[in-house]
């Protein structure tokens, strides 16, 4: 199995988990409670990313990103987005300069969002 091939299982399950019991799943409990929840669960992991990285733990880093991931894949799912569009955002933005890519976004010019 390839590393991406973990990211696409993890989304698949993620997404076969929408019609599950919320009392039996995890995920679907998150879908279900709805965006607040999630966000709120993408907050609290994003902060312990931040505090894993001051603290020098690279460990806890791993462990924390790991978590953060796994909610912006269930993120992705509430939007009905799909792994593949961050992808392919990602394989637009390569070979262009970050500073230049971030100015097309405030100038409107990529994906027509400030950023």
């Amino acid at each position: 199995m390839t590393d991406s091939d973990i990211l696409f299982r993890l989304a698949e399950t993620i997404e076969a988990r929408k019609q599950s019991d919320p009392h039996a799943s995890y995920v679907a409990k998150l879908l279900h409670e709805g965006q607040d929840k999630i966000l709120k669960k993408i907050a609290e992991e994003s902060a312990e990313v931040l505090l894993a990285s001051k603290d020098g733990d690279s460990a806890h880093v791993v462990c924390e990103t790991a978590d953060l991931w796994f909610h912006c894949l269930v993120l992705l799912a509430h939007h009905n987005l799909k792994l593949e569009d961050v992808l392919d955002e990602l394989r637009r933005r390569k070979g262009v300069s970050g500073i230049d890519e971030k100015a097309a976004r405030k100038a409107g010019g990529i994906m027509g969002q400030a950023g």
